[in-house]
C-alpha cells in the first residue's frame, strides 16, 4: 500500500467516525449554551482522547496477537467483509429511517437537551461510551487499526498515523469549537443553522457515508477472497 493510499484510507475512516450526529449536536448545543468554551472544550478533548486511546489499543492488541493484515490474508479479508456488511446494513437502515420519518427529526433529538444539561463529568463519560459502543464506529476503528498494521510501519510512523487519524476523526468537532474561540457572536447564527440541518438531515448524511464506506470495504473483501 502506498503512503497516499494509507493516509487516504485513514482520513476516510476517521471522517466516518467523526460524522456522529449526536456528538456534533451535543457540541453545538454546548457552544450555544452557558460556559461554551469550558464545556465545549472539555467535550471535544474527551472525544480526541477517546479516539486516540481506542485506536492505539486496537493497534497494540493487533501487534500482540501478531495479526497478518495484508490484503488477501484471512484476518484482513474477514474484517473487510464483516465491516463492509455491517456498514451497508447501518447505512441502509439510516437512509430508510430518514425517508420514513420525512421532515420529522430523529428520535434522539427529543432527549438531547437533557443530555446536554448533565454535569460535565457525566457528560464526558457518556460521550466517550457512546463513541466506543457505536457499532459503525467500532467497525471503522477496527478497520483503521488493520490498515496501520498492514502497512508494517516503524513505531514513530504508527504514532504519526494514529495522530493523523485522530485529527481526521475530530475535525467536525474541532471546527465549530475553533470558530467559537475566534468569534462566538459572529458564528452563533451559523451554529443555529447547523443544528437545524443536523436535526433534519443528520441520518441521511450518516447513511450515505456508511453505504459508501461499506461498499468500498465489501469490494476489498471480495477482491481479497480471490487471493486466498
Amino acid at each position: 500500500m502506498s503512503d497516499t493510499t494509507l493516509w487516504a484510507e485513514l482520513l476516510a475512516y476517521g471522517t466516518g467516525i467523526g460524522l456522529s450526529p449526536i456528538h456534533i449536536a451535543v457540541l453545538l448545543l454546548l457552544l450555544l449554551g452557558p460556559q461554551p468554551l469550558r464545556r465545549g472544550g472539555w467535550f471535544v478533548a474527551g472525544w480526541v482522547v477517546t479516539t486516540l486511546l481506542t485506536a492505539t489499543l486496537l493497534v497494540t492488541v493487533g501487534h500482540t496477537l501478531v495479526l497478518d493484515m495484508s490484503h488477501g490474508s484471512h484476518h484482513r479479508t474477514g474484517l473487510d467483509l464483516l465491516a463492509g456488511g455491517a456498514l451497508v446494513a447501518i447505512g441502509g437502515r439510516e437512509l430508510l429511517r430518514s425517508f420514513a420519518d420525512g421532515a420529522e427529526p430523529p428520535a434522539w433529538t427529543t432527549s438531547i437537551d437533557r443530555f446536554v444539561a448533565m454535569p460535565l463529568p457525566l457528560l464526558l463519560l457518556l460521550g466517550a461510551a457512546g463513541e466506543v459502543i457505536s457499532p459503525d464506529d467500532l467497525v471503522l476503528f477496527a478497520k483503521s487499526a488493520g490498515v496501520v498494521l498492514a502497512a508494517q510501519l516503524p513505531t514513530w510512523q504508527e504514532i504519526v498515523g494514529l495522530a493523523a487519524f485522530t485529527l481526521g476523526a475530530s475535525l467536525f468537532l474541532l471546527a465549530p469549537l475553533i470558530a467559537v474561540i475566534i468569534g462566538r457572536d459572529k458564528v452563533i447564527p451559523i451554529l443555529e443553522k447547523g443544528k437545524q440541518v443536523l436535526f433534519a438531515r443528520g441520518g441521511l448524511v450518516v447513511g450515505g457515508v456508511s453505504l459508501g464506506l461499506g461498499g468500498y470495504l465489501g469490494w476489498q473483501g471480495i477482491s481479497g477472497l480471490s487471493l486466498l
